[in-house]
């Protein structure tokens, strides 16, 4: 649509420049309260406007011969600055602690390098096809409601960004610049369908879900003819109100007809299955760990990991931040890194892709990095500063690294972030 029409494009990208270029802290009231209003205007003076611009480099002293650090998405090209995200979001959240029926939305828009890897088929994978894209990250309809149990169950319907793993795509739901390799290639990304967290008890979630596939939608624009979902528990509250535990696995065909044929791409099923465990060790210590298993019929390949993380909030404004982790590619299938801008789209889509890959690896990482955060005024803005170092290496001798030179890759680097 964007290429057909560039006015278009230009003109929503100029809005979202102007609203993020506003420096506030949290999500701003887009209207002022009304006392004794009704219960419709108040549910309208709800709406608030958020927004963000982040941007960062990952540098390598090696200088890989194709300007790509191997195993990144969001650091990807080397010593490369990039804008990743210029992002608008403008929602109505629901209340969860509702005794009756609470509704909202949440709509956000987001350009940037970040968002070549975001895209569902058919709905943005053609808008643009530079390094910066534009995507709607989201964009879903949200529901409290008092059914099953006393607490309720919060439903999402629409475009939702995938909910596996500790990693998010907003930059500041992860304590780092760059993704870890579960986080990009054992979780999916983002989808269109059905999401619901069911409130069993006060200690209880019940988590499940249906969807088109990982990063798709209808008809042609599925890779596949089959549903994918999710089937998952959140214990919260625990060791006395310190510790989280989320078990999600999720089940369905995810490869391309084009790639396996479409009996076989209909039937091959791949599971992804991820538990997370959060603990607050006190108010400025927080330890994390995540254990991962993929395994894909169609493609058969299986991936094992384990990551831990630790954030340590050491002084007023600074926070230290690292990531472990150790990642096996069994069959060298699923860790790849793509060589134009619109080649990992191509890949979900099975049509021809261009990528670099490895043999059969496993992989250690360490992650290290701090955090500067600081708000522009006492309730409105902040500002944002995540320097990083990072080294990756191969643990069984393979050297995916620096275009296929080295056993293992040294970056550093981070991103500034900046919003309301």
């Amino acid at each position: 649509m964007f290429r057909k029409r560039p006015w278009f494009a230009g003109i929503l990208l100029a809005c979202i420049t102007i609203v993020c270029s506003t420096p506030t802290h949290a999500a701003v009231s887009l209207f002022a309260p009304a006392p004794g209003a009704d219960e419709f205007e108040q549910w309208w003076r709800g709406i608030t406007l958020a927004g963000r611009i982040d941007g960062g480099i990952t540098a390598n002293p090696a200088r890989p011969a194709n300007g790509i650090n191997f195993g990144n998405f969001i650091g990807d090209h080397a010593n490369q600055v990039q804008l990743n995200q210029l992002d608008l979001t403008i929602s109505r959240p629901v209340d969860p602690d509702a005794k009756g029926y609470s509704f909202g939305f949440t709509l956000e828009a987001n350009y940037g390098s970040d968002s070549r890897y975001y895209h569902l088929l058919g709905i943005s994978d053609r808008a643009l096809n530079a390094r910066y894209q534009i995507i709607p990250a989201q964009a879903h309809v949200d529901a409290h409601l008092p059914w099953f149990t006393g607490l309720g169950v919060d439903m999402n319907v629409g475009i939702l960004q995938a909910p596996m793993g500790p990693e998010a795509f907003d930059p500041e739901g992860r304590p780092f610049y760059t993704f870890s390799y579960t986080g990009e290639y054992s979780v999916p990304f983002e989808h269109l369908g059905m999401m619901a967290t069911i409130h069993v008890t006060p200690m209880i979630d019940v988590l499940t879900g249906i969807d088109t596939g990982n990063q798709t939608t209808f008809g042609r624009s599925d890779n596949n003819s089959m549903p994918a979902g999710y089937a998952g528990l959140t214990l919260k509250n625990l060791a006395n109100g310190k510790l989280t535990i989320t078990e999600l696995s999720r089940f369905g065909p995810e490869d391309s007809r084009l790639a396996l044929g479409v009996r076989e791409a209909n039937s091959a099923m791949r599971f992804w299955n991820d538990l997370t465990a959060i603990y607050h060790v006190s108010d400025t210590l927080t330890l994390t760990g995540e254990v991962n298993y993929l395994h894909d019929d169609g493609l058969r390949a299986d991936t094992e990991s384990v990551v831990t993380y630790l954030s340590w909030n050491f002084a007023k404004d600074l926070t230290f931040n690292y990531r472990g982790e150790i990642y096996r590619d069994n069959t060298g299938l699923m860790v790849s890194s793509f060589l134009t801008d619109e080649s990992y789209m191509k890949a979900i889509a099975g049509t021809t892709s261009y990528a670099e890959s490895a043999p059969p690896t496993t992989y250690g990482a360490l992650t290290l990095g701090v955090t500067w955060r600081k708000p522009l005024t006492k309730k409105l803005g902040y500002f944002a500063i995540r320097p990083e170092i990072r080294f990756d290496r191969s643990l069984n001798g393979t050297s995916p690294f620096n275009d296929g030179r080295n056993t293992g890759m040294f970056t550093f680097g981070g991103d500034m972030m900046m919003g309301f």
